[in-house]
């Protein structure tokens, strides 16, 4: 109940601070409270009702936040679907298209989900060669706030109409 989920002044989210920052920012005038958990934050000369959702109030440009490069995000990118023959299971294998040994590089754009039939036949060479077409093109995917703060939402449901929000309306 410490988690503080932070929003841009055009309320996008930006991240999860400690109850402490937070008091810190809404002190000195550079955020507003929006949800509140029950209780109060006493300081020596104040009380602070605890907060659980905070907006700045000056917005903050930052880098849009990138998915991280997993076995476990290429395997969600791919939708545990093997990109040569299409088999969704659980055991797959990370393919590189252009092989590591031929200067392929370790980045979304070179990797797709494989069975380890088709990794094994595919061996050491590209698809071309192998006579192996994919299923999909490989792509970097976006980081949607889900993705972001998804791990925190467990006892913060109150987060979840901002998180929500967000999503449709960048959809839109």
């Amino acid at each position: 109940m410490n988690s503080v989920l932070v929003l841009n002044q055009n309320y996008e989210p930006l991240n999860v601070c400690h109850a402490r920052r937070a008091i810190v920012l809404l002190d000195r005038g550079k955020a507003e409270v929006l949800e509140h958990w029950p209780g109060v934050i006493r300081t020596p000369t104040r009380e602070f009702p605890r907060p659980s959702v905070i907006r700045l109030v000056q917005l903050v440009k930052r880098p849009r936040p990138r998915v991280r490069l997993t076995r476990r995000e290429v395997f969600l990118r791919d939708n545990y679907t093997c990109q040569y023959c299409g088999v969704r299971t659980k055991d797959l294998t990370l393919d590189h298209l252009i092989p590591r040994h031929r200067g392929g590089r370790h980045v979304w754009d070179n990797l797709v989900s494989a069975c380890r039939q088709c990794n094994h036949r595919k061996g050491g060479k590209t698809p071309e060669e192998a006579r192996m077409p994919l299923r999909r093109q490989p792509f970097e995917p976006r980081a949607s706030s889900y993705y972001l703060f998804y791990q925190y939402l467990d006892g913060h449901s109150e987060w979840r109409k901002f998180l929500a929000g967000w999503e449709q309306e960048k959809a839109g």
